[in-house]
């Protein structure tokens, strides 16, 4: 194996804690020129294993946990952003909603302070939590299912979502970066730009542990958001391009 192919296969293979790399903090700790680097990057953007940014790159994911791990996860810091999201969308009447750990958690905030609302949604999960709330009208997709994330997916599901319009889509992500939004899973990411194309204001909500990660498919870019809930402000690229696009910002307060 050349030189050049183990000095890349170092740098895809940083731990997940550490997914934005810095061209001066690689070159310092494989020793080599910052030219070498970048040139590494490049070809290494190129693959699709990374994405670029200003002064360095984001490693790109390709798997996360099953949603039902990702329910015990993060529970406080997804219980004050579902807080925050019902506040910001009071007034509204129909709602999409996709699935995810941190959606459900806005979905049982839902059903206990919203009445007589409509949401489509295409995660059984949401969908039973909102039930518990005798007016709230809920809509399933149809489509296949995807036994890990517990959502409907493929061409059914984008035909019935074509049919509707909503005022608020509220929508989760696997990673957030300075290109946009994106998903572990390509089924849902198909499903969510769906639901984009068709809401008049585009609400993510995440935790600060998806800053700087990039996953397979992206969904939206930061011109299809208007607004990010999430528990911490985001820092340097990311935050620039969220100002860039116009993205309000609001942090979760703590009760």
């Amino acid at each position: 194996m050349s030189k050049k192919s183990v000095r890349q296969r170092e740098i895809v293979s940083l731990p997940s804690d550490q997914p934005t790399l810095r061209v001066s903090e690689l070159a310092g700790a494989l020793s080599v020129p910052t030219e070498t680097i970048r040139r590494d990057l490049d070809e290494l953007t190129g693959r699709g294993l990374i994405s670029r940014t200003y002064g360095g790159a984001i490693l790109r994911k390709v798997a996360e946990p099953s949603v039902a791990q990702r329910h015990t996860l993060l529970i406080e810091e997804r219980t004050r952003i579902a807080k925050t999201a019902c506040r910001t969308c009071e007034g509204g009447r129909v709602f999409m909603m996709g699935s995810g750990a941190t959606t459900l958690h806005v979905a049982r905030r839902m059903a206990a302070s919203l009445q007589n609302v409509t949401v489509i949604t295409h995660s059984f999960a949401i969908a039973t939590a909102l039930a518990s709330n005798p007016t709230i009208t809920v809509l399933v997709t149809p489509g296949f299912y995807h036994a890990g994330e517990g959502a409907t997916y493929g061409a059914q599901t984008l035909r019935f979502l074509e049919q509707y319009n909503a005022e608020w889509v509220i929508l989760g992500a696997s990673g957030l970066a300075p290109e946009g939004a994106s998903d572990a899973l390509i089924e849902m990411a198909d499903v969510y730009s769906a639901m984009i194309e068709r809401a008049n204001r585009r609400m993510i909500v995440a935790d600060g542990s998806k800053f700087n990660q990039m996953f397979t498919a992206r969904y939206a870019s930061w011109s299809q958001v208007d607004l990010l809930v999430t528990d911490q402000a985001p820092k340097s690229a990311l935050l620039k391009a969220m100002q860039a696009a116009d993205v309000e910002l609001k942090i979760a307060e703590r009760d």
